[in-house]
């Protein structure tokens, strides 16, 4: 499958596809909100955001700023390493299986191993910087959407190959 066309980037967007590979960790200094269950369940200056091409940045927050219980379950990471999972707490409701971190992280990712990554589609909403974000649809990689970043991205149907 033909990898479609780049999205030019305007003034202050990045695009996906000047990502790197393997993806680069950096610390955001905006200020990352999450709300579930009606409430606010994170509110952070301390996240990291991991950037690999064609992918939305995911988001890594402090885990011991949520209420997380562990799921069922755990995936690969070719860099990264072996993810768990975790159920996300806001209030009365639980998003299953909506977090993610690497408790062992893989040389150079380091920086991961207390933080998780949250799914923005199982939120009430995720903002970064005042933003809303967007979910990356087909959740695979669980990229966080803003208008400083653009595509296409990979992750919808009939993206894998890309």
């Amino acid at each position: 499958m033909r990898r479609p066309t780049r999205d030019e980037p305007g003034p202050g967007q990045e695009s996906v596809w000047d990502y790197p590979r393997p993806p680069a960790v950096e610390p955001v200094h905006e200020r990352v909100v999450v709300r579930l269950g009606g409430g606010v369940i994170a509110d952070t200056t301390d996240a990291v955001r991991v950037l690999e091409t064609s992918h939305p940045p995911v988001y890594y927050l402090p885990m011991a700023d949520l209420d997380l219980r562990p799921a069922n379950g755990s995936s690969m990471c070719e860099f990264k390493g072996r993810a768990r999972y975790f159920d996300v707490v806001g209030g009365e409701v639980v998003a299953s299986r909506a977090g993610w971190n690497y408790p062992n992280p893989e040389p150079g990712y380091e920086s991961l191993r207390d933080r998780v990554a949250i799914y923005p589609s199982a939120m009430d909403s995720c903002e970064v910087g005042g933003e809303v974000v967007q979910a990356q649809e087909g959740d695979f990689y669980g990229g966080w959407i803003t208008s400083k970043v653009v595509g296409p991205f990979k992750g919808a149907p009939g993206t894998l190959g890309w």
